[in-house]
Formats: C-alpha cells, structure tokens, sequence
C-alpha cells in the first residue's frame, strides 16, 4: 500500500473513533439504524438536561425555535421549502401519516412495487382492507440491467383506478436507487399522486426534493444523515396539506395561531415527547459536513467508490456476478449469496457472521433467485480490510 493507501486507512481509523460503535465488531450495517457521531450526541445530551433543568420553560419558549432553524437547515439540505416540511419520528411514521390521512374507496388502486419495504406494505395493505381499495404491485425484475426496466415495470401497472404510487427512492431488501424522478413526472402526468418512501435518501445521495416534485416524500434522519435516533421529516405539496393529518391529533387542530400553517401546528406539537433528536439534526448535517475537505460531496462520493470497491472484491471472491448497474448503487450494495450459502436461513448466517467472526452485517431472503441476498453497507469509518475480512469468511464457510 502507497504513503496515499496508508494516510486514507490511518483516517479512516481516526474517524471510527467519533462513533461508539464496538472496535470488537467489524460493523457494515450502517443502512439498519446508521450510527450517530459523538459530538452529535454530546450535543442532543446538553439539549435534554436544558429541558430537563426548566421543562416549562423549555416547551413554553425555547422549543419552537429550535425546531424551527432545525427545520430550515433541514429544508436546505434536502431542497425543499422549509414551509412544506414538519419532522415526524421516521419514514414509516410519514407513511402511515398520509395513507391513514387519504380516503380510498373500493374503486381506487395503490400501485407500489415487490421491493416496497415490508412495514410499508403492511400500511398499504391495512389501509386496502379498511377501504376496500386495491394493492396493485408491479414486478421489478431483480437482477436487472437498467433504471428504464424499472420505470416498464411501474408503468405497465397504471390503470385509470390508479390513485397513488408509493414508491422507495432507495429499495432497502436490494439497494437499488430508483429512477424517482422520472417514475413522479410519468405518474403525475396521469394525475397519479406519489407518496416517496426515502428512507435510506437523505445523506447517502444528493437531494433537490423541489426537482423530484413529489405529492409527498418522507425520509429518515438517523440512517445517513447519522442525527439521533427518532428524526425523519415528511414534505407535503402545499395544495395537499389541509388533507394530510398527524397520527395523533393534539392542540394544533384548533389553534388560534395564524404564523403558521395548520399542518405545521398539528405536526409540531403532537403532546409531550422529546424534541431533541429533530433540534439536532443541523449538529448532524455539520458534523458529517466536516469530515472531508470536500463536504457532503466528498462524503458522499468517498462512500459509493467504498461500497462499489467491497460489492466487486466480495463478488469476484464468492464467483457471483453483480446484480445491478453501478449508477444504481448509493452507499449499500447487495450481493446475491451462491448455493452453498443460500441454503442457509437468513437469521442463522446472520447469528453465525456475528457470534462466530463478529462481523454485522444482514442477510435478506428474496422469494426467486438467487434466493439469498446479502447487503453491505459503507460509511466513513469502514475501510476495504473490512469488506476483505467479510469475503474471506463467507469463502470458507
């Protein structure tokens, strides 16, 4: 390894330290739950015990402000209007929030995909069997060569019943960034409403929401961004806001206020819980921004060359071939497992990789073949002796 290899490693060492995550445990998971960075927890734990030392004055008057500047910066970072932005817990909050908010009746179709994320679906099908509307699912073929099979694939599902597309910009089972903003113009030029679960978007790929255009989008916090645990947001178009309602109705629904919208005063306040997670979103945005001389940018990029490195040497290592296009892939790669791993169960790879090797990454059961993915993932403090690690073990398995 050259002097440039060497100070790229002695880095990347340097930067793990930021994270409480276990030296122990060769950690390629970051997409689960990410990992939030020290500073930025020092920071949410100096916000708790200020509301703890005063919580009346903390909610009666420091609270809206902090979460305002959180929601601008926020708003900045993914290319929205702050207006059209409140936070919510995480994705599958935001999802639920507008699915319970519509009314669908026995003559509506929701068109989604197979990759949809299994607690979504689960939304879909709990609204479906309320309203009597229908889950239409379109088939994305996997493996695949190209976005535009994606974009057949959808396409070939509308129907004049389609009322709404619910759609992952990054699928988690496969790791796929989706052609979304090609898929919302397609839909909306039906008059087709689009509901965009990005979970896995903010802080893995370059965002600009206004240019999406999506009726609706909701993302996570504490994945990519690496905010603390409990920090999504959710953007509504203005025209759509009146419908779309909390999960919990509060004060917010009769307020005298007129500084601010309904649907920013009944997301804001939804009863007593801790704020500090959204507060500390912007502290998350500027740390991550500050790892690397070039930004986000930098980071961003630093983690697509990493995760292609690990998706190519584990591929060439277990003699299967790559699943999807490079330009499909952010941050997490999946890899299709070969016979003599597929055979195994899911959880029983994943429990032997961590209690054997301790090394954590998931495995995902897919219904045709290969049958048996593995995901990786890679963030900044994850080196290539560690995708090595990981291929040397599953080899000899």
């Amino acid at each position: 390894m050259g002097d440039a290899g060497r100070g790229s490693e002695l880095q990347t060492l340097d930067l793990r330290k930021l994270w409480l995550l276990d030296p122990r445990v060769t950690f390629l998971n970051h997409g689960s739950f990410g990992a939030c960075p020290r500073p930025v927890l020092a920071f949410q734990q100096k916000l708790r015990s200020h509301l703890e030392a005063e919580p009346l004055k903390f909610f009666a008057r420091d609270w809206e402000p902090l979460l305002d500047n959180a929601r601008n910066q926020l708003a900045e970072f993914v290319g929205a209007d702050a207006r059209d932005l409140v936070f919510v817990s995480n994705a599958t909050t935001g999802v639920n929030s507008v699915l319970r908010s519509l009314h669908f009746t026995p003559e509506d179709e929701i068109l989604t995909t197979n990759h949809e994320y299994n607690a979504c679906r689960n939304a879909l099908d709990f609204i479906a069997s309320g309203s009597g509307s229908k889950v239409v699912v379109a088939k994305i073929p996997f493996p695949l060569d190209s976005p535009q099979q994606i974009v057949t694939a959808v396409m070939q599902r509308v129907s004049p019943k389609t009322r709404l597309a619910l759609l992952d910009h990054v699928t988690s089972q496969t790791a796929l960034i989706l052609p979304i903003q090609q898929l919302v113009k397609e839909l909306q030029a039906l008059n087709i409403d689009t509901l965009i679960d990005g979970a896995h978007g903010p802080g893995m790929i370059p965002l600009n929401l206004r240019e999406i255009g999506a009726t609706y989008y909701t993302g996570n916090c504490h994945k990519w961004l690496c905010a603390p645990k409990g920090a999504g947001f959710l953007v509504v178009k203005p025209d759509q806001q009146p419908a779309i309602r909390p999960l919990t109705i509060s004060h917010g629904a009769n307020s005298p206020r007129t500084d601010k919208t309904r649907f920013q005063l009944e997301f804001d306040w939804t009863g007593t819980t801790d704020p500090t997670a959204y507060i500390s979103v912007p502290e998350a945005i500027a740390c991550l921004g500050s790892l690397l001389p070039g930004g986000w940018t930098e980071l961003q990029q630093h983690n697509h060359q990493l995760v292609l490195a690990a998706r190519e040497l584990i591929c060439q290592s277990l003699g299967v071939t790559p699943p999807c296009p490079q330009e499909m892939i952010g941050s997490m790669a999946v890899i299709p497992m070969p016979d003599k791993l597929a055979k195994h169960d899911f959880m029983f790879l994943h429990e032997q990789l961590l209690d054997q090797f301790a090394i954590q990454v998931p495995f995902i059961p897919w219904p045709e073949k290969p049958h048996l993915l593995m995901r990786i993932s890679a963030q900044i403090y994850n080196n290539r002796q560690q995708y090595e690690y990981l291929a040397k073990v599953l080899a000899e398995y």
